[in-house]
C-alpha cells in the first residue's frame, strides 16, 4: 500500500484533558488559533491575557503576571528574537508603535531560551504544582528574517525545548521533584509537534493561507485534530461526539424562524442542551 504523506509520530502524554476543562494558552498567534478551536468545543479557555507573545522572555512576563493557573497550560513559541529598550536594557513585549531607534533587536541563545522556559515552568508550578505544561513551536515562518534566518530561529527554540524536557525527565528519574518554593510537583512537561506536522506531514502549499506563510484554516483544523487525538481523554471524545451535532444545531439559521417546525426544533435543541449540561456540569453556554 502506498503512503502519500509522512505522518509525525506523537508520544502519548502523561495526562489527558477532560471535558470542558480550563486551559491556558500563552504565546504566538498560533496559540490563538488552537484556543479558538478549543473554545468552540466548550473548553474554558484563557488565551494571552496580556496580548500575543512570541518569544520565551515575553511568555515568561505573561506567566509571572498570572494570578491563577489552569491544570493544563500550552506555551507556543514563535521566535527567539526580542526587542530591548535602549534606555533601560529591558526586553519589551510590545513596542507600542514607538520609533525603532529606541530599540535594539537581539537573538536569544539556546541557553538563554532554556533559562526563560525553565522559569516559565517554575512560575506555573509555583501557582499550581500539578500543572501540565505543553510546549509547541508555531509553524508560522517569519519572512522578514529571511527563510534561513527563520529556520535558525525555530531551531534555537526546538533545541531549547528539548533541553528543558531533558532536564525535567532527569529530575523525575532521580525522584519526584520537590522544592521549598512550590512543594511536590506532580505535573508533566511535554512537547506537541505542530511545527513538524506542517513541515513534514502537510508538505503542500494548499495547506497555507494566501500569504503562503500562515497555515490555512484546513491546516489549523488538522493540527487541532492531531492535538485532540493526543491529549483528549475518552470522556472528552465522548462529550465531543454528543456536542458536535448540538453545536451544528445551535449554529443553524432558519429561513422561517416563525414557523411551527422551527419552534419545535428550538424546543428540542434546548432540551438536548440542558440534558448535556446535566451530564457535564462544566459546560458553559
Amino acid at each position: 500500500m502506498m503512503h502519500w504523506n509522512t505522518p509525525v509520530n506523537i508520544e502519548k502524554p502523561g495526562f489527558f484533558i477532560q471535558p470542558c476543562e480550563e486551559i491556558l494558552f500563552v504565546g504566538s498567534c498560533f496559540a490563538d488559533n488552537m484556543a479558538r478551536c478549543m473554545g468552540e468545543d466548550k473548553f474554558r479557555v484563557t488565551v494571552n491575557p496580556f496580548g500575543t507573545m512570541y518569544n520565551p522572555a515575553s511568555v515568561l512576563h505573561t506567566i509571572e503576571r498570572l494570578q491563577t493557573v489552569s491544570r493544563v497550560a500550552f506555551i507556543t513559541l514563535g521566535t527567539n528574537r526580542v526587542y530591548v529598550l535602549k534606555e533601560t536594557g529591558e526586553i519589551v513585549d510590545n513596542c507600542q508603535k514607538r520609533p525603532a531607534r529606541l530599540f535594539d533587536e537581539r537573538e536569544l541563545t539556546v541557553d538563554g531560551c532554556v533559562d526563560y522556559l525553565r522559569r516559565c515552568v517554575e512560575a506555573l508550578r509555583l501557582r499550581r504544582p500539578e500543572v501540565h505544561v505543553v510546549f509547541t513551536v508555531s509553524p508560522i515562518r517569519y519572512a522578514k528574517y529571511g527563510f534561513h534566518g527563520s529556520q535558525l530561529s525555530k531551531a534555537t527554540l526546538l533545541l531549547a525545548i528539548q533541553k528543558v524536557l531533558s532536564i525535567h525527565n532527569s529530575q523525575l528519574g532521580n525522584s519526584q521533584l520537590k522544592s521549598p518554593s512550590f512543594g511536590e510537583c506532580t505535573g508533566t512537561v511535554s512537547y506537541f509537534p505542530a511545527y513538524e506536522i506542517v513541515l513534514d506531514e502537510l508538505r503542500d502549499y494548499r495547506f497555507y493561507a494566501p500569504d503562503m506563510i500562515h497555515p490555512s484554516e484546513q491546516a489549523v483544523d488538522y493540527i487541532y485534530q492531531r492535538l485532540a487525538d493526543t491529549f483528549f481523554s475518552d470522556d472528552t471524545k465522548q462529550f465531543l461526539s454528543e456536542w458536535q451535532p448540538l453545536k451544528e444545531a445551535l449554529n443553524h439559521h432558519p429561513f422561517h424562524p416563525e414557523s411551527a417546525e422551527y419552534q419545535s426544533f428550538m424546543k428540542k435543541r434546548q432540551e438536548r442542551l440542558e440534558s448535556l449540561k446535566e451530564k457535564y456540569p462544566g459546560l458553559e453556554t
